[in-house]
């Protein structure tokens, strides 16, 4: 506030009257429990919010002390009427906000009183059981309002009837409510630009011709066809979004339009100019039947051509993931010349084709992840293929190889994702390469690289030679750290971050004390019994031991440069010994060290699982017992057996003296002196 305000403010948030805060003009009232307005506020309050209380009723004269009141906020009340005289004292409010009351039920005498104000701007009447005849009414008089939200109501049924009047309407939202039919709606809103019917029950779009629209957003609801008008009209639409529906083919979309983020996700969408088992329906037409009323009329279309009558020039987002493609239409991406984002993840793709002629110059990110993949055909000619493109998502699919040489083509390329798939990487040159693999070696611009689950066995010689890694993940690759670390001696000066999870590394002899640039390690899931002694020396950040076989750490670990640059350390699901926590006791007391799991670490004793952060005494004192020093311990249990032998002979020489003096005396024959 003091930024957005400058040195004019008096101070910080102060109380006044009624438990109220005041900034300035601003007067905040959010949760005080007020069932009315106050009526002791200053009187040039400006914008005023009452939130979270529970007024029910404002009356005729609870804003007659605000007239200079813009912004009023009534959001999370139990308001059932707005007394049709409520605003006439504040002719100059511009933003209201009704959110979630109760205002069905006497919406026409709200109405009334909403009718009062022509400055009004913004209105919200999300969340107030509102039927679309009770919005029609409430709006009705409201010809200056450029944004409204009539969010979360129930209403089923849009007709021409329901906006009439709102001329100057920019903002509509309608997400959350029950709609599944729209009968020329929005026609007469001329500049309408912005249009949210997401969350609702619609089964089709046919017949769009809003063009001036920018931003649509239809997502999740049942859609089946989008068809827009036959036109070549400029349709002044930007960003569409049909994710969460039911498409079953690609949008008809507008011929002339400014379309630059086109969202198809979780669809059901496909292609059918050619069929996977070579059947082709390229000459096939699609009849839709479309009812208005008492006419009906016929539209013939080819959807597999359809996109040649579009212009997507502008395209720079396209999201297609989680639908039914297996293939794409010839020349489809070639009609996308800005394409700058292409995810086609989560679909049924087992090929796909890269040449000169769809070079998909600008495109940066590509994503082909979770698909059928068994090969990415690429046709390499003088050209450049993909020559900006910095993230490549290729992971679980069916890959064992990539084309040679696609790498000299994306000269910007930071990060490679070939998890989940059955790929080697090729080794030094000179050796054996045979077998199909992944070249990424001279690949200088490649700093994030993801091999997790790919099943690589032992990984030799110099794969990352002329690399600049930064990120490696090897998890779940149970065969890949056969031998030492030598393979990563490309990688000691940039490597940062290394996940070696599920990688079945149990020798403690493996040497990370090169890698002096890492921060972060992962070393989970393995089946260490014994903390690697060369971690010591590294100035880590980050390290995971979750689920390894340790029985202790170092007494030493939080003096040692390890744990001096450690602050985040992961260590649960170990077999810790609950009598030499000494380690512990230590990491506690470390300065700036995080163990985000420190609730679920736990320790044996026995036969049972403890919470390191609460031993019951009994095992403390069980535990003093075993770490005790065996000496001291023998000495201490010898001591009062001695002692005792002691006391015993000196009672027993005590009895007996008078006898063996007498003993002596016959024995020795002396007389004794008087």
């Amino acid at each position: 506030l003091a930024v957005g305000w400058g040195s004019g403010m008096d101070a910080a948030w102060a109380p006044s009257p009624g438990g109220c805060e005041l900034v300035q003009s601003i007067m905040d009232c959010t949760g005080r429990w007020l069932s009315s307005i106050p009526g002791n506020l200053r009187g040039d309050t400006k914008e005023l919010f009452l939130d979270d209380n529970t007024i029910q009723v404002l009356g005729n004269t609870s804003l007659l002390l605000y007239p200079q009141l813009w912004h009023l906020s009534l959001a999370r009340n139990r308001l059932e009427l707005i007394e049709p005289g409520a605003f006439l004292s504040s002719q100059g409010l511009q933003v209201l906000s009704l959110t979630d009351n109760l205002l069905f039920t006497n919406y026409s005498l709200t109405a009334a009183a909403l009718s009062a104000l022509p400055a009004l701007r913004t209105l919200d009447l999300s969340g107030n059981q509102l039927r679309e005849d009770m919005v029609s009414v409430l709006v009705s008089n409201l010809s200056s309002l450029e944004s409204l939200s009539v969010a979360r109501n129930i209403i089923m049924r849009l007709d021409s009837s329901v906006f009439t009047n709102l001329t100057q309407l920019l903002e509509l939202n309608l997400e959350k409510n029950y709609i599944f039919e729209i009968d020329n709606a929005f026609e007469g809103l001329q500049r309408l630009q912005r249009l949210n019917i997401a969350y609702n029950y619609l089964p089709c779009l046919v017949g769009f011709g809003l063009t001036q629209l920018r931003v649509l957003n239809i997502s999740n609801n049942v859609i089946e066809w989008f068809l827009t008008l036959e036109s070549d009209d400029l349709f002044e639409l930007e960003v569409l979004d049909l994710s969460h529906n039911r498409l079953l083919f690609f949008p008809v979309l507008p011929r002339q339009s400014k379309l630059h983020s086109l969202l198809l996700q979780d669809n059901r969408m496909s292609f059918y100019q050619r069929l996977p088992n070579g059947t082709s329906l390229a000459n096939v037409t699609v009849q839709f039947l479309i009812i208005d009323g008492n006419s009906t009329n016929i539209t013939t279309v080819r959807l597999w051509d359809e996109l040649c009558h579009s212009n997507l020039s502008s395209l720079r987002l396209l999201d297609m993931s989680q639908n039914q493609v297996w293939g794409l239409p010839h020349d489809f991406l070639a009609q996308m010349p800005s394409l700058t984002h292409l995810k086609l993840n989560q679909n049924c793709l087992e090929a796909f084709h890269l040449s000169e002629e769809d070079p998909l110059a600008m495109l940066t990110e590509l994503d082909l992840s979770q698909n059928q993949l068994v090969e990415l055909q690429v046709k390499v000619g003088a050209g450049d293929i993909l020559p900006n493109l910095q993230l490549f998502n290729l992971s679980t699919n069916k890959l064992q190889a990539l084309p040679p040489g696609i790498f000299t083509h994306t000269r910007k390329i930071t990060t490679l994702d070939l998890s989940r798939n059955r790929v080697d990487l090729c080794p030094q040159p000179g050796e054996a390469e045979s077998l199909p693999c992944v070249d990424i070696r001279g690949v200088e611009t490649l700093t994030h690289l993801s091999l997790a689950g790919c099943g690589l066995q032992g990984l030799g010689s110099r794969p990352f030679q002329g690399t600049s890694l930064m990120y490696l993940d090897l998890s779940d690759n149970c065969q890949a750290l056969s031998g030492d670390l030598g393979w990563l001696q490309d990688l000691v000066l940039t490597l940062q971050v290394l996940s070696l999870r599920n990688t079945n590394l149990s020798s403690t002899t493996v040497d990370f004390s090169a890698l002096n640039s890492l921060v972060r390690l992962d070393l989970s899931g393995n089946s260490l019994a014994a903390f690697p002694t060369s971690l010591g020396t590294l100035k880590l950040r980050s390290l995971d031991l979750r689920d390894n076989c340790l029985p202790a750490l170092p007494l030493d670990v939080a003096q040692v440069p390890l744990g001096r640059s450690l602050r985040e350390l992961y260590l649960s699901r170990n077999p810790y010994n609950c009598c030499t926590l000494g380690w512990w006791d230590a990491l506690q007391q470390a300065e700036g060290l995080h163990v985000p799991d420190g609730r679920e670490v736990t320790c044996s004793h026995g036969s049972r699982a403890l919470s390191l952060s609460a031993l019951p005494e009994p095992v403390l004192q069980s535990c003093r017992w075993q770490t005790a020093d065996l000496a001291l311990l023998y000495l201490v249990l010898a001591l009062p057996t001695c002692l005792t032998l002691l006391v015993a002979f000196v009672v027993v020489f005590l009895m007996l003296k008078e006898k063996l003096l007498k003993m002596l005396k016959t024995r020795c024959g002396v007389s004794s002196p008087y």
